[in-house]
């Protein structure tokens, strides 16, 4: 591959970790016309990478996330995101004593010489976290003591100000928003947005997460859905007496409960499964994808199906009955970009010369925010490791298209569904 210009223009689509991360790494190799472009500014409000927490944490099957999520643990600690970052622990337990997935994982982590601390029972982890005592049923598992959660909000800001104060150009509002890509005898030439002029670029990046499938039909790649968090407002004398308690998930259910936020007092729920898929057609209604609203802030609506809404309930009712049945102070669905074993896609287009695919994060992608540019960035150039460009090459097309379905091992609850249409109407 032939060295890439370092004063061509680059434009990079999506303001999310994904786009903020390459476009400060790409800054910092000398590439000096970088426009990031986005519908709002970033931490954009619908982003997969916006929130009050994200887990951090090596928990992986696979190796090869094991020790990357390891790299990016100790430039949380240590680097400059340091500020948004909470070391509480992390707690994977199972309704079974034993769970083929969670021994996986210890696997791993014995392999890497990573310490954890086994418990057979929820005794043993109500000792070791006074705060869980109302824990129900008999849970096993380990707890993960290098790990814990960010400011998944306040981390994205401060890489959007990193990006700006290195002089990249960020671009949002009708300007930012891009509306088709601009493609000429199999080259991309830039990007059409929804006000003035088309803006050109001699490379462009999409990293659009969730929003991808909208500008390129690579749904045999990647699919979106959206999945359910709930948010608790908790008095500050309820946030101290479990403040001291882990990130915990339960990986029979696919339900996780968060520390409650310093400051706020804010009780966060979530589930790690499958998620709901929805129905939006593209391309002069010729094609039909699961996707986000392009046009709308997707995380101003408040709506969860009630499935959803039970299957918190019945996790508070395990974890911390204390707080089971209190009103939501907010409910909303977060969207992954799923891809079929978990894996990224970082790779060039295989049929348009100069568009590079960086998406694909399958709702784990934020915890490497330290190191992901880096990663990217190598690929951009043709640099990466041959185990890095295998594990995110983009798939070729089979042609015969099976629903996609994400399997990477971690994903827990019921089957993924697509929402009804009177469901749909509420986003």
């Amino acid at each position: 591959m032939a060295p890439k210009s370092k004063d061509s223009p680059i434009l990079i689509v999506g303001a999310g970790v994904f786009g903020l991360s390459t476009a400060l790494d790409l800054r910092q190799r000398g590439y000096c016309n970088i426009t990031v472009l986005d519908r709002m500014t970033p931490p954009v409000p619908d982003g997969s990478s916006n929130d009050i927490s994200r887990i951090v944490r090596s928990d992986y099957s696979d190796p090869f996330y094991a020790a990357m999520a390891k790299e990016a643990q100790q430039q949380w600690r240590d680097g400059p995101f340091k500020p948004y970052y909470h070391n509480s622990g992390f707690v994977l337990t199972s309704e079974a004593q034993d769970d083929p997935f969670l021994e996986k994982l210890m696997g791993v982590h014995a392999g890497q010489g990573q310490r954890f601390e086994t418990f057979a029972g929820s005794a043993e982890l109500r000792s070791m976290f006074p705060a869980l005592g109302g824990i129900k049923d008999d849970l096993s598992g380990y707890l993960n003591p290098n790990a814990g959660w960010a400011d998944a909000a306040g981390a994205i800001g401060a890489l959007a100000s990193r990006c700006t104060e290195r002089g990249v150009s960020l671009v949002t509002g009708p300007r930012g928003t891009v509306q088709s890509l601009t493609v000429r005898d199999s080259r991309i030439e830039g990007v059409n947005v929804a006000t003035g002029e088309s803006l050109h670029g001699s490379h462009v990046i999409l990293a659009t997460g969730a929003w991808t499938n909208r500008f390129l039909d690579l749904t045999y790649a990647m699919s979106s859905s959206a999945h359910a968090v709930g948010f608790i407002q908790l008095t500050a004398e309820e946030a101290r007496r479990v403040a001291d308690m882990p990130v915990l998930i339960n990986m029979t259910t696919g339900f996780f409960v968060f520390p409650p936020t310093p400051g706020t007092h804010i009780l966060k729920v979530a589930r790690h499964g499958h998620g709901f898929e929805t129905e939006v057609r593209v391309e002069g209604n010729e094609r039909t994808i699961s996707a986000p609203q392009r046009d709308a802030n997707n995380a101003a609506s408040t709506f969860i199906p009630e499935s959803a809404d039970e299957h918190f309930r019945q996790g508070l009712r395990q974890i911390l009955p204390e707080f089971a049945d209190r009103p939501w102070m907010r409910r909303r669905l977060c969207w992954y970009t799923d891809t079929p074993e978990g894996n990224f896609v970082v790779d060039d287009h295989p049929m348009i010369q100069s568009l590079f695919i960086a998406a694909g994060g399958a709702g784990h992608g934020f915890k490497f925010l330290p190191v992901l540019g880096r990663y990217i960035a190598d690929c951009f150039e043709g640099k990466a490791t041959a185990e890095v460009r295998e594990k995110w090459r983009l798939r070729s097309d089979p042609g015969a298209r099976e629903p996609l379905v994400c399997n990477d091992g971690s994903r827990r609850g019921p089957q993924k569904r697509r929402l009804e249409s009177w469901e749909q109407a509420k986003l």
